[in-house]
């Protein structure tokens, strides 16, 4: 299977996964993109650029990496595309800025932070972790579902993959 089918499937997956539109904004037709491959041939990453494809190297901005599962894991550089591709509130947890520092440097996003988050969340699902001025903090799994995260006063709401580091 060459890069251009794996991506098309994979774009067909990302629009199952996160919607209508998905597959397009994270993966551009007209935008080189590199497919990182485990040993049997199964699609692992997309990395942006055409970049090494050597499983390990640390070249390009991880968009996603594709599970064993055939659900896909956000990169920071996949949670700016998702961001710019849906409205708010659609994949995101909004939390304070008192929390703002921490979820940056990649710790988790707790429920007593919290201060808003897309309706249709569920546990398990892949989200960005937002400012209400919509500014990318972090990418990760949703512990709880939208209203759980908003309801809840303890736990955590958000377990952080990654964070994006200093402001962007």
């Amino acid at each position: 299977m060459t890069d251009a089918d794996a991506l098309a499937d994979l774009r067909t997956g990302a629009d199952y996964q996160f919607g209508a539109g998905a597959g397009r904004a994270l993966f551009p037709p007209e935008e080189p993109l590199t497919v990182r491959r485990s040993s049997g041939g199964r699609p692992r990453q997309v990395i942006v650029g055409d970049v090494d494809d050597t499983p390990g190297s640390s070249e390009g901005d991880r968009l996603v990496s594709y599970g064993t599962d055939g659900r896909f894991t956000l990169g920071v550089a996949g949670g700016r595309r998702l961001r710019e591709a849906f409205a708010p509130p659609r994949h995101r947890v909004v939390v304070g800025e008192e929390s703002e520092p921490f979820v940056r440097e990649g710790r988790n996003a707790f429920a007593k932070f919290v201060t808003a988050a897309d309706g249709g969340i569920r546990p398990g699902d892949e989200v960005l972790v937002v400012d209400d001025a919509d500014a990318l903090f972090a990418v990760g799994r949703a512990e709880l579902s939208g209203a759980e995260a908003e309801a809840f006063a303890s736990g955590v709401a958000v377990k952080v993959r990654n964070g994006v580091g200093d402001a962007e």
